[in-house]
């Protein structure tokens, strides 16, 4: 079962080296990982998506906690958070394939971001399956090269790091 667990650091040297140490160390794979700096001075949010049972998922927990430099952890597994990710997807586009990218791209609502006389590059967002759902469609006609950020969560309502 995949997880995506939010994690609020203190925003200093080694947190993420720790952070990484204590799943690989446990032979726990990270699926994605984001930090970036958090709203409150001094700290930055990491969103790590892994996988494993409940009973992985416990100890996972359990381990973040125990990090001096660990704020809070949330588990957003149960549907209590809204997650989204970001890619850019370069694509084949030929005149014969064209029009086909320009209807993928008009039925998930992403944006076409540069255009080459062989090329689209697109930019989507949402949610992961939205990502996995719009490259199975475009692969056949010719994917060259794709980037993805990874997953980022956030509560619901009032779920969050003060809520």
């Amino acid at each position: 079962m995949q997880h995506t667990i939010s994690v609020l650091v203190e925003n200093e040297f080694g947190v993420l080296s720790r952070v990484a140490g204590l799943f690989s160390g446990r032979g726990f794979n990270i699926d994605s990982l984001s930090v970036a700096p958090a709203n409150e001075e001094g700290l930055s949010r990491m969103t790590i998506v892994t996988r494993g049972d409940e009973q992985i998922l416990e100890q996972i927990n359990k381990q973040l906690n125990k990090l001096i430099d660990i704020i809070k952890v949330i588990d957003f597994t149960d549907g209590s958070g809204i997650e989204r990710e970001l890619a850019l997807i370069k694509v084949t586009a030929e005149d014969e394939s064209r029009a086909e990218v320009l209807r993928i791209v008009d039925i998930f609502r992403t944006k076409i971001i540069d255009v080459t006389p062989k090329s689209y590059t697109i930019e989507a967002t949402g949610n992961p399956a939205k990502i996995d759902a719009i490259l199975d469609l475009l692969r056949p006609l010719g994917l060259k090269e794709v980037v993805r950020t990874g997953a980022v969560a956030i509560g619901r309502g009032a779920k969050g790091w003060k809520g």
